[in-house]
């Protein structure tokens, strides 16, 4: 049987040896970057689907970058199945490597043994992670307790004896204990200052469970200001490179749709400007990143007065914050249609060529309407707005203003690039087909 392959793909000895020895390398440092290597939940199937993802994304860049300074030449498509055959052994050597670090550690290397300091519910959850880690060579040693009350024994798939933090000095000179975990109250740890100490002074590992801060949105790091430590709280995305590949991104689609829409947004200037008197621009102030005022551009589909008629119309308003009105009698001729398929937007392009906007990201809001937000709904200046978002590509106008503000929600906790450009995607028709517009 002969295969009839529509690429083919050959390279010398050389390149072969150059291009994997440098997504070898890459892959590691990846890994090593975004800690893929020392997380204890590491065979957790979905950290390590989420790992695998981010690894071979950065990876596939770094490919990309690396190709082009040394001109290999390599083919995109090669490129691209290259980096989805990595990511697919990556994960199928992951999920089934448990078996096969086990053996090792079993017979060349010592297994990762770790108490836990607590006896409540988020002591227990993170005993039976640990137990479910068993097979990566880690061991729960047992429990220690800060309380007289605590009980003498914890049962989960083994039965773990619960000794007094008092005991901790005699535990870790007649046992192994390579880390510890304190799974305590924030009311406990001041009271634990002196086994920190101890334990930093034996060179015992010690994490601190902290979700007992009421952060539910926010992802966790530890930072340096000096030599004062951070714990710090975000509850938006901060990731600096992914953040600097969406705003590269947004420059290089920006500025080739300004040159590609020149001579249709000239011709508008022009249709408005005979149309209706008035400027053919329509600036206003809008909130930015973090509440940052900025002058907001679009072209002018409403009357030269609107703002002036807009009290007359308040009891026509059909959202809670925002103003909305179906069928607006302010709207122009030429602007009814250029509201219905978005046409009045493209200006923006330059706020989003200028750093105001992004292409994907939650609407700006006029001012006045961010003063009537709820203290929830203030979280959406923490992520540049944007031209398009999950609100545009599920019903626009058609959907409530409380729901829009969650959708912006979803939004932020789920940013990502790949979310990004399917939002771009699933705009390009909508926008065609004006639906869901009024």
């Amino acid at each position: 049987m002969v295969l009839h392959l529509e690429h083919a793909f050959y390279l010398t000895v050389e390149r072969k040896a150059l291009v994997l020895a440098f997504a070898l390398a890459a892959w590691v440092a990846i890994g090593l970057w975004l800690e893929v290597y020392e997380k204890l939940d590491i065979g957790n199937p979905r950290v390590i689907l989420r790992d695998a993802a981010r690894q071979c994304g950065y990876g596939a860049l770094c490919l990309i970058v690396f190709e082009y300074v040394f001109r290999l030449d390599l083919s995109r498509f090669f490129l691209v199945l290259f980096s989805a055959y990595a990511w697919v052994l990556l994960l199928l050597f992951r999920l089934t490597a448990g078996r096969v670090v086990g053996v090792i550690r079993r017979e060349f290397a010592a297994p990762h043994y770790v108490m836990v300091v607590g006896t409540g519910v988020r002591a227990v959850r993170i005993a039976r992670g640990l137990e479910q880690s068993g097979e990566y060579g880690i061991r729960l040693r047992g429990f220690l307790s800060e309380t007289a009350d605590a009980p003498a024994q914890i049962q989960l798939r083994a039965s773990y004896k619960v000794l007094p933090i008092g005991d901790l000095p005699s535990i870790l000179r007649q046992h192994v204990v390579d880390e510890v975990i304190f799974a305590v109250g924030s009311e406990s740890l001041a009271e634990l200052e002196e086994v920190f100490l101890m334990c930093d002074e034996e060179g015992v590992r010690t994490r601190v469970a902290v979700d007992f801060f009421p952060h539910v949105n926010s992802t966790v790091s530890l930072d340096r200001f000096g030599e004062t430590p951070l714990l710090t709280f975000s509850a938006a995305p901060y990731d600096e490179i992914r953040l600097l590949l969406k705003r590269v991104t947004d420059i290089a689609i920006a500025a080739a749709g300004l040159v590609v829409l020149a001579p249709l947004m000239t011709a508008i200037v022009i249709l408005i400007r005979l149309t209706s008197p008035g400027p053919a621009i329509f600036r206003q102030v809008r909130c930015g990143l973090n509440g940052r005022l900025f002058l907001f551009y679009k072209f002018r589909s409403m009357v030269e007065n609107a703002e002036e008629l807009r009290k007359d119309l308040e009891h026509l308003n059909v959202r809670e914050t925002a103003f909305k009105i179906p069928d607006d009698p302010r709207l122009t001729g030429i602007g009814r249609y250029l509201r219905k398929f978005s046409v009045d937007e493209w200006p923006q392009l330059w706020n989003v060529l200028r750093g105001d906007m992004s292409l994907v990201g939650p609407r700006p809001a006029v001012p006045s309407e961010v003063e009537q937000y709820k203290r929830w709904q203030r979280r959406r200046l923490r992520m540049r707005p944007g031209l398009t978002c999950l609100w545009a590509i599920s019903g626009r106008d058609n959907v409530d203003f409380d729901t829009w503000m969650k959708m912006d929600m979803q939004y932020i906790d789920n940013w990502s690039l790949a979310l990004d450009w399917k939002i771009l995607l699933r705009t390009i028709p909508r926008v065609l087909t004006g639906r869901g517009a009024n």
